[in-house]
């Protein structure tokens, strides 16, 4: 028998009532703590099930929410309540969990420590693989149709293991130096540490609420979140995720910010934190497990950063999309200003030698365009244009080519490969048309590269690198970031950091 709200207000007597319509909400509420928070919390901040509050649910639509609570998501504990609620209740429902709840929530030291979860301590488990492959060619391909990992075999192209993950992923997986552990940072705050050689759960704990991402510390002794709420930086032990510290993140007039991305700089043996709502950049140092914050000023918000080889300087994109700044990281003053029209994304930038000098290049989220830029006299070379606003690019120190999708627009079904010499598109690839083809990551020797297709019934494509030519499709759910060990322990040229 399916529940209305009608027979809730008639429950409790409020049918007749000229309160009504100031009571929906109160029903709404009721229906939500009856069937949803046993899974998301009483208060929406997640559980078994992911956070509902707006600003965690920025990638689900309105009318995908209400399939998810008609219908249930395949692969998950999710259940469909078709049967249970009328389209009324499920409407209401969608409708109640975008909106913002009454007051604030809190996720403080009591808070995260309480999540804190430890099914396979340090040094509980064996030392060696369970498994033969080059454990330096693995790949983490990260499907967020069912919110699946698999991990890929790199010489084989073979997948080895598939696991759950928790909601929403975002900004990819870190690995520890020896590429043994993998560390994933979810929008609802989780970090999981997730042993290679074991294929199991080591540690997990809730860091915040909505988290951007996380970063390792180039020793592989710390693991540092970055939180849009609260607005905190939050420092762990990266052995089991042991709390260290809770960084509030604000100026010196007290006003505080949501953290965009905190990024790892090994030469500096530090992390870098980019802030939405302070017109600063932070290097924070750890000495004893504890904190200290090195505050640089900007002249503008800058929203995403790039950083040459030697961590010498950072790149941001300014807020307004036309601009960038390049701060010397040792002085902390601007030293050029770049025209960089359309919003680059700088946090998909890669490097690469041309003619003697090193370039940097980037796509754009708001023009289609890449821009490649002389990081010595940090002049724009070229803007080579494209079939359309991009989202990724990647390379490799081995290969002559780099490859940028066209995520935005209705060419999203194109990838351009760009020779890196000629600064020239030699080759546009249309490899399942109508579908988003998106994100490139080659394997450890620059000789392969897997591109996605970002679809339910996607694939993660295998290309030889000089050939271009595709080898084979390995089917997938909606694969989005691939990783590979090697280059994202080495910090390859070709990939993001």
């Amino acid at each position: 028998m399916q529940q209305t709200l009608k027979t809730l207000m008639l429950t409790a007597g409020l049918l007749a009532s000229p309160l009504i319509a100031a009571n929906t909400d109160a029903q709404t509420q009721a229906l939500y703590q009856q069937h949803c928070a046993s899974c998301h919390g009483s208060d929406r901040l997640g559980g078994m099930g992911p956070a509902l509050l707006p600003d965690n649910l920025s990638r689900l639509k309105k009318d995908q929410a209400e399939d998810a609570i008609r219908n249930g998501r395949p692969a998950t504990q999710m259940l469909g309540f078709a049967d249970t609620l009328d389209a009324e209740s499920i409407t209401a429902l969608a409708e109640y969990i975008y909106q913002p709840p009454a007051q604030e929530p809190v996720w403080g030291k009591s808070e995260i420590t309480d999540s804190h979860l430890l099914p396979h301590p340090a040094g509980s488990l064996p030392d060696k693989p369970a498994y033969e492959a080059d454990m330096m060619n693995l790949f983490l391909v990260v499907e967020i149709g069912d919110h699946h990992v698999t991990l890929l075999d790199g010489d084989s192209m073979e997948p080895i293991h598939r696991f759950a993950s928790r909601y929403a992923l975002h900004g990819g997986p870190k690995y520890s130096p020896d590429g043994r552990y993998v560390y994933f940072g979810s929008r609802d705050g989780w970090i999981t540490k997730y042993d290679l050689y074991n294929l199991k759960v080591v540690a997990e704990i809730r860091a915040g609420i909505n988290m951007r991402n996380i970063a390792v510390s180039a020793d592989g002794e710390h693991v540092m979140a970055a939180n849009y709420l609260p607005h905190t930086l939050v420092l762990f032990d990266a052995k089991d995720l042991n709390l260290l510290e809770i960084i509030p993140v604000e100026n010196g007039a007290e006003e505080s910010s949501r953290v965009s991305a905190v990024y790892t700089a090994p030469p500096r043996n530090s992390f870098i934190a980019a802030l939405k709502d302070i017109p600063e950049a932070w290097e924070i140092t750890v000495e004893n497990d504890k904190a200290k914050v090195r505050r640089m000023q900007t002249d503008t918000w800058l929203d995403d950063f790039f950083f040459d080889p030697g961590y010498q300087h950072l790149i941001g994109a300014a807020r307004d999309g036309k601009h960038g700044l390049v701060i010397n990281m040792d002085t902390g003053k601007t030293t050029a200003d770049l025209p960089l029209p359309g919003m680059p994304h700088l946090g998909s930038g890669i490097t690469w030698d041309y003619q003697g000098t090193r370039v940097m290049a980037t796509p754009h989220f708001r023009t289609g365009a890449v821009s490649i830029i002389d990081m010595d006299t940090w002049e724009v070379i070229k803007t080579l244009e494209t079939a359309g606003p991009g989202f990724f690019m990647r390379s490799h120190e081995n290969s002559r080519y780099a490859w940028v999708d066209v995520f935005f627009g209705p060419n999203k079904d194109k990838v351009h490969v760009i020779d890196k010499q000629t600064l020239e598109i030699v080759k546009t690839l249309q490899p399942a048309p109508g579908k988003v083809a998106a994100h490139v990551e080659f394997d450890r020797y620059g000789k392969k590269l897997l591109l996605s297709i970002w679809d339910d019934e996607g694939a993660v494509i295998v290309y030889d690198a000089d050939t271009l030519k595709e080898e084979k499709r390995i089917p997938m759910n909606k694969p989005s970031g691939k990783y590979n060990v090697w280059n994202k322990i080495n910090y390859e040229e070709g990939t993001s950091h």
